[in-house]
Formats: structure tokens, C-alpha cells, sequence
């Protein structure tokens, strides 16, 4: 069940504490992105948190950088249930309430490094593609940078209309 984060739950406090902690461990210092409880409960961060039972097992966050431009943040799956499917049901959320938002254009920021990889794939797979920097981000050989466009794509008919020929 993917639920809005509660920001009193000491598991859902431990596992963001435990995400920023694996982000800045796997990356060169000054180059983790990863939100503080500060800045994940801004008024323009939505964090949610995915349950199995009474097990927290994931979180994803939506930063909304303008009227039509999102940022996921603090995507994160435990180790023990990684390779599960579950980090898709969270970004499938995250690009769904963007799409409701109205957003036109989701983008993200990861590490550059191996440890990084299957979230490379993660992202991939579900179409997003490299990108160069967006937001308040500056170049740093330690970032990857994403990007998804939610337009919804248009269908052309090469047919004439009806009556036409």
C-alpha cells in the first residue's frame, strides 16, 4: 500500500535518515543531493511511503520545481526487498500524481557511480532518458541527470479524412 509519508513514524524517520545516509556514503562529499527531513517536509515536497503489512519497505518524493516540472527525491526500496518490483510502484505512483498535477516534465538527479546502476535501470525501463542539468543544479561529474516528458503523446493518421481520397 503506497500511503502520504507520516512524518511522525519512527520507520519512516529511520529509513529517509538511513537513505541520506547510504546517498552521501556511495558518492564524493559534496555531491549527494539527497533532501534532509527539512526539506522533505517543505511545502513543495510530497513524500510517500510503500507498506508491506506493518513492513515500510520504500519511499519516493515529488519536489515541484514549477507549474509543469517535477523532481523525484528520496527514491528508495530496502535492501532486503531490492530486484522485488517495488521501486517501479513507486516511481508509477510519483509519475502518476504528476500527471494529475499537471506536470509536464519529470526529472531527477542520482549518483554517477556503479552503486547507482540499478537505478539507472530502474529509470530507464520505465522511459526516462539522460538529460542535462536542470533546477538549481550545477555540473558535477558525480550526477546523472534524468528526465521523463508526460506530454501525452499525440496519434497521426497518415488515412485521409472520411470522403477525401
Amino acid at each position: 500500500m503506497i500511503i502520504p509519508a507520516d512524518f511522525t513514524n519512527s520507520k519512516v524517520l529511520e529509513l529517509l535518515q538511513y537513505h541520506a545516509a547510504e546517498a552521501a556514503y556511495n558518492t564524493a562529499p559534496g555531491s549527494a543531493h539527497a533532501l534532509d527531513l527539512s526539506g522533505l517536509t517543505a511545502p513543495d515536497v510530497s513524500v510517500w511511503t510503500l507498506w508491506d503489512g506493518d513492513d515500510l519497505v520504500g519511499v519516493g518524493g515529488l519536489k515541484t520545481l514549477s507549474p509543469t516540472e517535477g523532481e523525484i527525491k528520496a527514491m528508495h526500496v530496502v535492501a532486503s526487498r531490492r530486484g522485488a518490483g517495488l521501486g517501479g510502484r513507486i516511481l508509477a505512483h510519483i509519475v502518476a500524481e504528476s500527471r494529475a498535477r499537471g506536470l509536464k516534465r519529470l526529472n531527477l538527479e542520482t549518483g554517477a557511480w556503479p552503486f547507482f546502476a540499478p537505478a539507472w535501470a530502474l529509470y530507464r525501463r520505465h522511459g526516462f532518458v539522460e538529460c542535462g542539468l536542470f533546477g538549481d543544479y550545477l555540473p558535477d561529474p558525480n550526477s546523472l541527470f534524468f528526465t521523463l516528458a508526460l506530454v501525452d503523446a499525440y496519434v497521426f493518421s497518415l488515412s485521409p479524412p472520411e470522403g477525401r481520397g
